[in-house]
């Protein structure tokens, strides 16, 4: 964490005109459902939740790195680099306004978050050495950089991490999984992350006969055993019964809000009790 003053009366570079003193620093990393495709029909139409002023900003690392934008849906989907992450216009909906809403309601701090999700990425893609961590780095580096010299306080740097079902859709063994998760995750801590926030990835919803329960119970073990893991939300197993998946794998915008809702307000518990213990 970073312990300097901060002179009174920034602000961010945006149309609220906020003060930008203290802010967290997210990733928001992993696959689909993380990048998010959340859509809006006749039957569900609720749409992602208006961002409460000053709740959150999106620093785009990639494709506007020169200032802090406020949240907006569809996040991240503009940050594509060639040869890095790259989710084409993929992106329709996600969870990061629900959780920027929800993180703000319980610390008054706003979040600055970088994407950092590609669909389809197994955990084997996001080894020490591959482009998709080296992206990830070198963003929430250049996000660290911006911060600081614009003269804000990060007080705590953390990711949001959900990523599975494409080892559930190869029956990858359990313990592969979480060996691989851990590298990746240990990589990160080196970077000076804080602390691992989970979400828990939900069930397959077609005709093929994946299982993910294998995948499930070892991120549910991680976030048992490893004290830099913390599990924020189970909410995406219980969509399918719910009837909240629009298709084999992916939500309706209503169950990216309702996933965000649990892991703001977790993960701003989490924070608030452990604070520079994290």
């Amino acid at each position: 964490m970073e312990n300097r003053r901060v002179p009174a009366g920034l602000e961010c570079q945006s149309k609220e005109g906020t003060q930008g003193a203290a802010v967290d620093l997210i990733l928001f990393m992993g696959q689909s459902n993380m990048a998010g495709r959340g859509i809006v029909t006749d039957a569900h139409p609720e749409g992602a939740p208006p961002l409460l002023p000053g709740a959150g900003y999106e620093y785009r690392a990639v494709s506007a790195p020169g200032r802090l934008y406020p949240i907006a849906e569809p996040f991240g989907r503009a940050e594509n680099r060639p040869g890095g992450i790259d989710d084409g216009k993929m992106k329709t909906g996600s969870l990061v306004t629900a959780f920027a809403n929800a993180y703000y309601a319980k610390t008054g701090v706003p979040i600055v978050g970088v994407s950092a999700s590609k669909g389809g990425s197994r955990i084997d893609a996001w080894q020490p050495g591959g482009a998709f961590l080296t992206d990830t780095i070198a963003r929430m580096h250049a996000a660290e950089e911006y911060l600081q010299k614009s003269q804000y306080l990060i007080r705590h740097r953390v990711m949001l991490w959900c990523q599975g079902e494409s080892d559930g859709d190869i029956a990858k063994p359990a313990p592969i999984y979480r060996k691989e998760l851990e590298q990746m995750m240990n990589t990160m801590l080196r970077e000076g992350i804080e602390k691992c926030f989970m979400i828990k990835i939900g069930h397959y919803n077609g005709a093929a006969g994946y299982d993910y329960r294998e995948i499930m119970e070892a991120q549910e073990e991680i976030a048992r055993e490893n004290p830099n893991v913390v599990m924020v939300s189970r909410s995406f197993a219980r969509m399918k019964e719910r009837g909240l998946m629009k298709d084999d794998f992916h939500y309706f915008q209503e169950a990216y809000n309702l996933v965000g809702k649990e892991a703001g307000e977790n993960t701003a518990q989490y924070v608030a009790v452990s604070g520079a213990d994290m």
